[in-house]
């Protein structure tokens, strides 16, 4: 079901039944990288664009400190974290929350092919709105200072 109030929603639920698709297929039981692979033919499959291990800067206070690959980034807009556990755990959703936060993107998905059934959670960036009118602000002041 398509929640339209939700940001991306329509996006969101494709990106979720290629998960389901790919669940229903293979099951749960085998490593990450292998449900990578079939997800990534069940939404080339469903017309989705995106990019696989897609290599995104980490800023600090604006300076780039390093890199991290998202395992894909769709349409540009959303992010998806695979994991293949038995049972997500707290630590699993902070950690896709941050990288959303240092990617700066809006709404992300993380998704676990280990368990019995999938799981999925929606995620949205909490600080998405402010660290935009932050790096506006800091573009702005860089050109007044030219």
């Amino acid at each position: 079901m398509i929640k339209e109030q939700y940001k991306y929603s329509e996006l969101t639920s494709k990106i979720i039944g290629c998960s389901m698709e790919v669940h229903k297929i293979l099951g749960n039981g085998f490593q990450e990288v292998i449900y990578q692979r079939a997800l990534e033919k069940e939404m080339a499959l469903q017309g989705l664009s995106f990019a696989r291990e897609f290599e995104m800067p980490i800023f600090y206070k604006e300076e780039q400190i390093g890199t991290r690959r998202v395992d894909f980034l769709v349409e540009e807009v959303v992010s998806v974290e695979l994991k293949a556990l038995v049972k997500l755990e707290d630590v699993h959703l902070a950690q896709a929350i941050n990288y959303l936060e240092a990617y700066n993107l809006e709404i992300g998905l993380l998704i676990n092919f280990g368990a019995k059934s999938l799981e999925f959670k929606r995620l949205i960036n909490p600080k998405y709105n402010q660290l935009n009118q932050e790096n506006h602000n800091n573009q702005l002041n860089q050109r007044f200072r030219r």
